[in-house]
This record gives structure tokens, sequence and C-alpha cells, in this order.
């Protein structure tokens, strides 16, 4: 929300008292399903509903929101005249429909709009995707495994064509999990189970991949680096009930990943499918840059975002992993994954305020696309996965790492915070 354009409490007194909480609480639903953190949302309803006359105390986790209003006619000695309570589905960044959000309540608090108009656009923002969308969002997946299986894995060219399909049928059974409750709630381990079927499958009776690669780079859209990056974020905001519900939600999905390649793998091995597990050649270096660039595109369809802002999330996705990239180099004697995860999470979160500050926009349009090539989702999918295969020395070193990694990014964006100050609440 806007911290400028001071609008007096006066002009909303004769507006009914159920049509303010009504656009407050339509306001709070479409910021939460948009994937609004807990702290973000709970500062820009409750300044919103400051600038309509009201009081409000806001509580955000995962799948609730509770609500008190009160007058602020009735002085500092008025009590909550009503409590709404919201249960809700875990919120999925979209970053089109986000900006819109944002646009109606700037534009009804400033009296552009009617709050009776504003609520009725807040509500057809929650319309079903279009057939476009879902396409988009099934390509974006398979985009996304292939820049990943380029980008981080350097694995060859037959990884990345088998990765990138692999993840088009994962954004496919996502896609269809969506609308299917009991689908959803195995989503995530019937995916981990098709993707590691069949990446043992092709390798056994076509060509021998990477097998570790290819499965890591299908399943990374899945892999909860931003869960986890947002619940120690909550939990650093003292906002403990929404971070420890958003790191156990975290490390349930690690499990029902690891548990469906586990498997997948065991079951493989007692129908006699043994996959050639045969490293080719890797991609040559230059390759980096145009998958850095696919995976901008990936990530800005995959987020939603307008195509407005689409310049903006690449340019955001770059910078965020050359800085990483470029900081881990310069670290010298320092440890240089946790430099630049921290440079990176600094600069990014220096940029989202600069650029909410000037272009009266979210700054989520850079900060949410642009870390996601720097949370450690995968660290942590690795560290489950040595934990159930019995080896606990190399699951605790690498669940030291994704701390470290997930301390080092958490602090760069805090950092970034204060290096320019934010003036808007998304």
């Amino acid at each position: 929300m806007s911290a400028g354009e001071t609008i007096t409490q006066q002009q909303f007194a004769t507006t009914a008292l159920n049509t303010r909480i009504a656009f407050l609480l339509e306001l709070a639903r479409r910021l939460h399903q948009y994937g609004t953190s807990a702290p973000r949302l709970e500062m820009a309803v409750a300044g919103a509903a400051l600038r309509l006359g009201l009081s409000a105390d806001v509580w955000s986790s995962p799948t609730a929101i509770i609500i008190s209003f009160a007058d602020t006619a009735q002085g500092e000695e008025g009590v909550a005249q009503t409590t709404q309570v919201m249960r809700l589905a875990p919120g999925e960044v979209n970053l089109e429909r986000l900006c819109q959000a944002d646009d109606i309540a700037d534009r009804a608090i400033a009296g552009e709009l009617g709050l009776r108009e504003g609520f009725r656009r807040l509500r057809e923002l929650g319309r079903p995707d279009t057939r476009r969308e879902k396409i988009g969002s099934i390509a974006s997946y398979g985009l996304s495994a292939a820049s990943i299986a380029a980008l981080f894995l350097h694995s060859s060219w037959v990884d990345l064509v088998v990765a990138g399909a692999i993840g088009a049928i994962i954004g496919c059974i996502t896609l269809l999990a969506a609308s299917r409750p009991r689908l959803a709630v195995a989503s995530d381990a019937i995916c981990a189970l098709v993707a590691t079927t069949v990446t043992i499958v092709v390798s056994a009776f076509v060509v021998p991949l990477a097998i570790k690669s290819v499965v890591l780079a299908s399943l990374i859209i899945l892999v909860p680096g931003m869960s986890l990056t947002n619940a120690v974020r909550e939990i650093s905001s003292q906002h403990l009930v929404s971070g420890m519900a958003r790191m156990g939600g975290a490390m349930s999905t690690l499990l029902k990943l690891t548990f469906g390649t586990i498997a997948a793998t065991q079951l493989c091995a007692a129908v006699g499918i043994t996959a050639r597990d045969f490293a080719l050649p890797a991609l040559p270096t230059w390759t980096d840059y145009p998958a850095l660039l696919v995976a901008a595109i990936a990530f800005a369809i995959l987020f939603r975002a307008a195509r407005r802002d689409w310049p903006v999330v690449i340019v955001a996705v770059m910078v965020g992993y050359l800085a990483t990239r470029w900081g881990g180099a310069i670290s010298g004697s320092l440890p240089g994954a946790p430099v630049g995860v921290f440079l990176g999470g600094l600069l990014l979160g220096a940029l989202a305020n600069v650029y909410a500050r000037f272009a009266h926009r979210p700054g989520a349009v850079i900060r949410e696309p642009g870390i996601l090539l720097l949370v450690p989702g995968s660290v942590g999918f690795r560290s489950v996965s040595f934990l159930l295969e019995r080896d606990t020395t190399l699951s605790l070193d690498t669940g030291l790492l994704l701390i470290t990694l997930l301390v080092s990014l958490v602090a760069g964006l805090m950092f970034g915070d204060l290096l320019v100050s934010p003036r808007r609440s998304l």
C-alpha cells in the first residue's frame, strides 16, 4: 500500500461499517491468495484499515487469517466491534493479480474508486485461470527444469532435454491436482515417483543419463526453497506461528518428494530395471547465459507476471544470479556460497524497495522471482535424501549448509531493507 497521499479518515466516516470491513476482508483474501508473506500482509491490511477509519488487529498464517475491527471514532477506549476468521489454502505467487489488487486498494483509499466497486473488482480477481495461462504454467515447469539442468548442474544436452520433458509432465500433474483435493495431498510424492521412474526407464532403455541431476532439475519447482526462505524471514520478524507453520509445510513437502524418489528407485530395482548412470560430456560454459535468460523468462511465466513487468522480472533474475555468482568468486578466504547468497539477497532487497518507491508498484515484482535462483531448496532435498539413505554424516553436513544459506539469504534481504527503507508494505 502507498505510504503517501494521506487521506483523512473523515472521508470514510459516512461509509457503512460493513462496506469498509467487506472491502478489507476481500483485500486480505487476495493478498494471501497471491503469496504475500504474513508480515507484509498484516502491515498492508492494518495500514489500509487505518486510512478507512478503522483499527485492525491482523493475524495471518499460511492457512488462515483472523482480523478484529474497531472504529477509530471510538477513541482509545474502543473495543473490537467484529472479528472475522477466514480459512484459506496456502497462497501461490501471482504477480499480475497482486499488482492489480494493490492498485485497486490504492485507488479506493485515495477516493478514486468507491469501496463497493473496489470490492467487486477484487472479487473478479478470483476468476479461474484461462486455458492459455494453464498452458503457459506447464511450459514454465519444463523450461525451468531444463535451464536449471544447464545452469547449476552443468549436465549434458540429453539430460537437459529429458529434464525439460519431465518438468512439463510434472506441470500437468500439478495442474490436475489444483482442482482435485485428494490428488493434491499426494501430488508431491506422485510427481517425484513419476520423475524418478521416467528418468530410470529412459536411462536404462534409451540413453544413459546423470540420474540425480535429471531428477533434481525436473523437481526443482516443487522443492520448497521459497517456502523455507519465507519461513525463516517470518520467524526472524517474530511472526513465530506463521513461520513455524510454513517451515512444517516445507519439511513435509521435502519428505514427500524424497519418499517418491526412493520408492521409484526401489520399485524399478524390484522389477529388474537398472539405470545406466553415465555422465555424458557436459555443456560448454557459454550455455550458462542463454540458460539464465530462459530461466528468467520461465520464472516470469511461472509467477504470472504481467507482460509489462517481464523486463523487470528478467533483469531481477539475472541480477540476483550474477550477484551471487560474482560475490562468491570475490569472497576470498570466506566461504563462497554464503557470501554470494548474502550479496544477492542484499542487492535484490534494496532494488525491490527502490522499484516500489519510484514505480509505485509492489516490490515483490523484483524480490520474489529474483531470489528464486538463490533459495537453497535443492540443498534441503539432498539433506533429507541422504538421511533416508542412512548416510547421517553427509545429511548433517548438507543440513548445516542449508541453514547457513538460509540465514545468509534472509540476512541479505533484511540488510537490503535497511539500505533502502521500504515505503510500501508489498
